[in-house]
Parts: C-alpha cells; structure tokens; sequence
C-alpha cells in the first residue's frame, strides 16, 4: 500500500509540470493570433494562419523524434548510465542543431515558392511570407531544446522545462504587446518576438543543464561513440517523428474533407478542436509520464514497479478522462461562444462535443497503455499503430459520410480512438504473457 501511495506521489509530481507546459504553449500560440488580429486586422490573422500548418510539421516531428530519445533518456538514467545520458545528449542536440539550421535556412530562401505551393491567397500573401522567413529562425533553437527537455525528463526533472516554457511565454506576450501594440510594427514583429522567447527558453534550460546536471555538460571526448549513439537513439526516436509527420499530412487531407461541409461546420469544428486539443493535453502529457517513469523503472530492472505505475495511471487517466467529459459538456457551448461564432456555428460545434466527449475515456485508457508499451521501449509498434490509426479516421470519414454527415468528423475520430485501445490492449497483453 506505501509503494503504491508512493508512485502516485511520483506520477502525480511528475506530470503536472508536464501538463503546465503544455498548456502554456497552447497558450503561447494563442497569444500571437489574439494580439496580431485585435490591433493589425483579421487580413493579418489570417496571413499567420496560413502557415501554421507548414511551422507545425517542423515542430511535431522535433516533438515526435525527442519524445522518443526522452524514452531511452530514462532506460539509460534508471540503469545508472549517465555517461551514455551525456554523450547522447550531445549527440543529438548537435546534430538536430545542425540539421534544423540547414531547414531553416532552405525555408527563409523558399518561402516565397512555399507559399506560392500552397496557395497562399494573394491578399494575405505578403503577410503570410513576412512572418514565415522570421519564425524558420526559431527552428533550430526548438530542437536544441526538446532534446535538452528530453534528457532532463528522462532523468525525472519536468520542472525545468516548465520554467523554461514560462519564461519563454512572458517573454513573448511582452514582446508581442510592445512590438505591435505599441510600436505598430507589423506581423514580422510577432514572428520576432517568437523567436527571441524560444531562443530565451533554450538558453536557460542549457544553462540550467550544466548547473544542475555538470555530469551532462557538452564535451568532444567520446566522438569515436558518435554514430553508434545516433543509431540507438535511432530506433527510439525515429518511429514517433515518422508518426507525427504522417499525422500532421494525414490533417491536411481531413483538413479539405471537412471543408466539403461548408462554412459554418468549418468554423464549429475548427473552434471546437482549439478547445478539444487543450482539453486532451493532461491526457497527452499523462501518458508521457507514464513513459517515462515506466522507462526509469525498467531501466533500473524493476518490472514491478513499472506495472504498478501503469496500473495507477491507468486509474489516474480513467478519472481524467471522465471529468474532462463532464467539463465539456456542461461548458463546451459557453466555450464556443466566447469566439464569437454564430448560435447556429455553436449548435455544430456543441454537437461535435457531445459527441466526441463520451470517447474521451477509450482515448485515455488507450493513451495509458500506449505510454506503458513506449517506456518498455516499444516504439516501433507504438508509431505504426499511430499512423494505421490515422488510415483508420482517414477512411471512417469517407466511408460514413453518408450516415454521419457533417458530424462524421467525430465519429470517425471516435473510431479511430476505438482501434487504438484494442490494438494496443492486445499488445499489451502479449507481452504481459511472455513475461509470466
């Protein structure tokens, strides 16, 4: 009973900073489009949002592949392997470095043709390319820091990154407020104010690093280890980014999907998964505790206890899960009318939550084995199911459009969630026979 008390405390301490950062992010992105369209205009608002989904390919994907060293960050640090910590997080954060510089440079030189590619409506082009060249600068500092958040979450310290996230989101509304409130400047300047909170973030968790962590400080000495420690990270970290990229082109096509059902449903199921993704992040972000600490756990070759970590987060999430449910809907029409939709948009977008809503527990429960399967390193099955997943609500969206119409968007995500908790349950218990 004191050791399951013991890893609640754990699972609990762990996972809420993790669940503050990323609810400050969402907030951070928010922050941009609430300032630019209330002073510059709507043209303007709409000129950054016509890149948004380019600028969140590239940060999915560093999310995805780091998300997946942070797993082998907790095997190696359960295991007492410190040195390999440090050598790997050198590796990585140098090469990343390297690699997303070269990116953003390409996207600074082509972005006028990447912009052209997508069919930037001519009136928000000029917008839409100011603002694009200066955001590609921030990419390369992104991957420094996620795989230094990575390492420091891996080693069971999310409070760090949290900090880091909180500077980085009062620098940046400052900034914003200053540079386009104040000064007039125009929408390059919010892209401006982005990259120096995300060059801010990542010098203060590399300098807290190397105070805290002196063990994890950059060093040349073990270079003859280097594509030996870039093929294992390898095999952690590449399925998740190969899911997150898949995902985030799958999104473009359900994208042009939903468009079909015209104006209004476009503008209640977009606004309704502004509110449904802040809502799943204490999902997200409990299942990546569960990873990690199943990780730590079964690094140090205590299989108990990374069982028993997963059962009471299993609890945990079932919980969550039911009281998001309950959030939305008894919230989720007053929420919608905050942006300013029409009652008949707000009708759509309440549906949508009613619907989806009742699913959210399947999502949880899924996202809690799914957790378990990566922290025991599980990461290849993980990304495939990830990306059949996504065939799964490409599909349900065509094929049940005729019964579902316009609400066929959630319950083909619904479906989809379904797919998830069944493959992964049976995973789950293949591998739970093989150890008995």
């Amino acid at each position: 009973m004191n050791t399951s008390r013991q890893m609640l405390k754990k699972l609990i301490a762990f996972s809420i900073p993790l669940i503050l950062s990323g609810l400050l992010q969402q907030l951070f992105n928010w922050v941009d489009a609430l300032i630019v369209g209330n002073v510059i205009g709507e043209s303007a608002l709409a000129g950054v949002g016509a890149t948004t989904s380019l600028y969140n390919l590239f940060v999915t994907v560093i999310f995805g592949f780091t998300s997946g060293l942070s797993v082998l960050f907790a095997q190696q640090y359960g295991r007492g392997e410190t040195s390999k910590n440090a050598c790997l997080l050198a590796d990585y954060s140098m090469l990343l470095g390297v690699i997303f510089t070269v990116i953003s440079v390409l996207g600074m030189i082509l972005s006028v043709p990447i912009l052209k590619l997508l069919d930037t409506p001519k009136h928000l082009f000029d917008y839409a390319k100011d603002y694009l060249i200066v955001i590609f600068i921030g990419i390369p500092f992104i991957s420094v820091y996620d795989t230094y958040s990575a390492a420091l979450r891996g080693m069971g310290n999310s409070k760090a990154p949290f900090i880091s996230v909180l500077i980085s989101s009062v620098i940046n509304g400052l900034l914003d407020y200053v540079f386009i409130a104040l000064c007039g400047f125009g929408v390059w300047s919010a892209a401006v104010a982005t990259v120096i909170s995300q060059i801010a973030m990542t010098v203060y968790i590399i300098v807290f690093t190397v105070k805290k962590y002196p063990q994890l400080r950059f060093s040349l000495s073990h270079r003859d280890k280097l594509l030996n420690s870039i093929k294992i990270g390898g095999k952690y970290a590449l399925p998740p980014a190969v899911q997150s990229s898949v995902t985030s082109v799958g999104n473009i096509f359900l994208q042009r999907f939903m468009n079909g059902f015209g104006e209004q449903t476009v503008a209640a199921i977009t606004t309704a998964y502004r509110v449904d993704s802040v809502l799943l992040l204490p999902i997200l972000n409990f299942s990546t505790a569960i990873s990690t600490i199943v990780a730590q756990e079964t690094g140090a070759g205590n299989s108990k206890s990374a069982k028993k970590a997963f059962h009471i987060g299993t609890i945990l999430m079932a919980a969550m899960s039911v009281g998001l449910t309950i959030v939305i809907l008894l919230t989720g029409n007053m929420l919608l009318s905050m942006f300013g939709l029409t009652s008949e948009a707000v009708a759509i977008g309440d549906e949508f939550f009613k619907t989806i809503s009742l699913f959210y527990v399947i999502f949880g429960i899924s996202m809690s084995i799914k957790g378990y399967l990566e922290g025991t390193a599980d990461m290849l099955f993980s990304g495939i199911i990830g990306i059949c997943s996504l065939g799964v609500r490409i599909v349900c969206s065509y094929a049940f459009e005729g019964v579902f119409n316009n609400m066929v968007i959630a319950y083909a995500e619904a479906f989809s969630w379904i797919f998830l908790l069944l493959v992964f349950f049976l995973r789950y218990c293949k591998k739970k026979n093989k150890d008995l």
